[in-house]
């Protein structure tokens, strides 16, 4: 049976039912506003996975709590954060801090890492996983909060029985973890509720997947538009559904899925907008699918006819234009083909695409190479998806869009590599590269006319929603002689932000870039930096005085 949680929003008492993010909760009472701006623009839940870092809430009086990453406990007083939440409150907690050297490292808890981790125990290593998340799965297998809740789907079984495997394989893995350090060496740093880290394990698999790209247009920040991974968070962990009427746009099959699953749970779906042309436009591409992986194919097309079936059409060749608040909810302007159009909704979800979470990487000196088809840097990999540093090796969406199929192959490879095992297999080898060829073809399918990017954004559209920087802004910086990102940055604070730049960050470089007629490359980004997220003074302080204190053995 689920418990009945209470707590108290603003005053005002508010209960839920079972296990369910803090995030969940107000979004299923019908509360989105969850902060305050410095501009004093109100903002909610976004990614749903704590990187936008927008869905702030002061929780118990302390401030500065996420409220799609804290599950929600009885009695708790939640409370919508003003811009500048006051620096007095109660005391940190006091952080047990430990020195861990195990035998392989891995960061992220989903297919890929999950997959190392069993593979790397199968050769006889000590393995330790962290997990952002406090239930493992990742984006993919997305598993219920609820221990005892039952799989929605084959797929959320699959995830199920991946994170059961890896448990009994004796991988250690530590849940709600967030790694804001990365050293040569490597020595990493982590911390969770209770605890931090400084790991220095022989050898390192990052597994931190990917985050999803929005489209910068008016009225992308207002309170009830986030991703459409977002929407699938609180449907498929916590069976709260983003609201009765909804509106998808963006491009590829995720938003398809999404559609079809919030369908079922009771949601209306007033309008499915996708970028691509209809796949039959693509016949080689489809053909190609079907040859790379007749069951993934299957399940595509048998997706497609599930919407067909509930009555929601695919729009295809759609793209919004501006959201904006009304008396109704919120009313979406967007063009299909030549029309434009209009609908009115409780929620908005966006997916253009996927940005990957490579900031390890990135501050551990890994070679990147950008790949312009998709609009990400990738890092350069051996066969054992070993990085340009020895040791560290990368596996999955961090690695660039490769999907969880083929992430789990990786992870397999990389986790026997890692802990001093043979390297790929026959099976292997030709297992990724049917898989490959399948994102090959499926991202053929998906083609967009054009990328997400903001050289028709209209001068108050928002580019860095942290630091409220307008196209307007923007340009008046280049017109003022900024030549490049970091100059852009000290002109205008975008990327300053508490996301630190993961969703202004890809289009301002594309931006300058097409600007000044140049390619892209690692250093037309913002340089990584530590801390990789926000951490609050009391996990540096226990940390510095970590490494002030010689190990036990020295």
């Amino acid at each position: 049976m689920s418990k009945t949680v209470r707590f108290t929003f603003d005053g005002e008492p508010q209960t839920a039912t079972g296990s369910v993010s803090v995030a969940a909760a107000l979004t299923g009472a019908g509360h989105t506003r969850l902060r305050r701006t410095d501009g004093d623009s109100a903002r909610g839940m976004f990614c749903g996975i704590g990187v936008c870092q927008d869905c702030l809430v002061t929780i118990d009086g302390r401030p500065n709590r996420r409220a799609c990453m804290t599950l929600l406990e009885d009695g708790m007083t939640v409370e919508t954060q003003a811009a500048r939440a006051p620096l007095s409150g109660p005391a940190p907690p006091r952080l047990k801090a430990e020195r861990l050297s195990p035998d392989v490292l891995i960061i992220g808890g989903g297919a890929a890492g999950l997959a190392a981790g069993i593979a790397a125990r199968a050769e006889g290593a000590e393995v330790l996983l962290l997990d952002e998340r406090k239930v493992a799965g990742g984006q993919y297998f997305k598993q219920p909060a609820r221990a005892d809740a039952p799989a929605m789907d084959p797929q959320q079984a699959d995830g199920a029985a991946l994170v059961a495997r890896a448990r009994e394989s004796g991988v250690t893995i530590v849940a709600g973890a967030e790694v804001w350090g990365a050293f040569d060496g490597p020595e990493i740093m982590a911390s969770t509720a209770t605890h931090v880290y400084v790991l220095t394990p022989r050898a390192l698999i990052v597994a931190t997947g990917a985050y999803e790209r929005p489209i910068m247009i008016p009225g992308w920040t207002l309170p009830g538009v986030m991703t459409v991974g977002a929407a699938q968070t609180l449907w498929r962990s916590y069976g709260v559904l983003p609201g009765k009427r909804v509106a998808i746009f963006g491009n590829g099959p995720l938003c398809a899925q999404v559609a079809l699953e919030l369908s079922k749970g009771g949601a209306e779906i007033a309008v499915l907008g996708e970028t691509a042309a209809p796949g039959w436009t693509q016949p080689r591409a489809v053909a190609a699918m079907a040859l790379s992986n007749r069951a993934l194919a299957a399940k595509g097309a048998g997706m497609l006819a599930g919407l067909r079936r509930r009555g929601i059409a695919v729009t295809w060749r759609a793209k919004p234009l501006a959201i904006e608040q009304t008396g109704a909810g919120l009313t979406v302007a967007y063009q299909a083909g030549k029309r434009h159009r209009q609908v009115t909704v409780d929620a908005v979800c966006l997916n253009f695409g996927f940005q990957p979470q490579n900031e390890i990487l990135r501050l551990l000196g890994t070679a990147m190479r950008f790949d312009a088809r998709f609009g990400q840097l990738r890092p350069d990999r051996s066969a054992v998806m070993e990085t340009s540093v020895p040791g560290v090796y990368a596996v999955g969406d961090c690695c660039g869009l490769g999907g969880a199929h083929a992430a789990m192959v990786e992870g397999r490879i990389a986790g026997r590599a890692a802990a001093g095992g043979s390297g790929p297999t026959d099976k292997e080898s030709a297992e990724l590269s049917g898989h490959r060829r399948f994102q090959d073809a499926l991202w053929q399918v998906y083609a967009a006319d054009e990328p997400p990017g903001i050289e028709h954004a209209t001068p108050e559209t928002l580019i860095c929603r942290c630091e409220e920087v307008t196209c307007a802004k923007l340009d008046d910086a280049l017109k003022a002689g900024g030549s490049d990102i970091g100059a852009i940055k000290r002109a205008t604070r975008i990327g300053m932000g508490r996301c630190q730049g993961r969703y202004c960050a890809p289009v301002l470089a594309a931006y300058l870039a097409g600007k000044q007629g140049r390619p892209l490359e690692d250093l037309s980004f913002f340089a990584p930096q530590v801390p990789i997220k926000p951490v609050d003074i009391a996990t540096v302080a226990a940390t510095e005085a970590l490494l002030e204190t010689p190990p036990a053995d020295g």
